[in-house]
């Protein structure tokens, strides 16, 4: 089966989170409670979005996290690759020179295809589309 893993899982939850309250910033303990994920769950993922550019932190009394980009500029592959790596199905999906098998392999542009494509509807959905989705605003205004 291929499946995203749980934690970029969870973190389209924790971006989408902070999408919904656009320039705001929130401490990880109310992003938590909002989406009812434990705190060194929520800690470890806004520390790779981070990492990642996906979100900006702020330090102090004050601190918090907020979206480093407008909703509607953040795909849904960005934040997969955040905390999953590279998007591909296959080590030759992935354009990785050095398969022994290559040179003969009689799948491997199939692969690399249906790897494509994979990567480009992660990359044709933004954040704002997946909120706009879910609460069923279809043609709303992006976040």
């Amino acid at each position: 089966m291929l499946r995203v893993s749980r934690l970029a899982d969870y973190a389209s939850v924790v971006m989408a989170c902070l999408a919904r309250h656009p320039g705001e910033v929130l401490p990880a303990a109310q992003v938590g409670a909002e989406i009812h994920l434990e705190a060194p769950t929520v800690s470890k993922l806004l520390k790779r979005l981070t990492q990642a550019g996906l979100v900006d932190s702020f330090r102090g009394a004050t601190g918090g996290y907020r979206l480093a980009r407008s909703a509607k500029d953040i795909s849904l592959a960005e934040i997969v690759e955040a905390l999953d790596g590279p998007i591909g199905l296959t080590e030759c999906s992935l354009g990785h020179a050095g398969c022994e098998r290559q040179s003969f392999c009689a799948v491997s542009r199939d692969w690399q295809g249906i790897g494509a494509a994979i990567d480009n509807t992660l990359r044709g959905v933004s954040l704002a589309d997946m909120l706009h989705r879910r609460s069923g605003t279809r043609g709303a205004r992006a976040v």
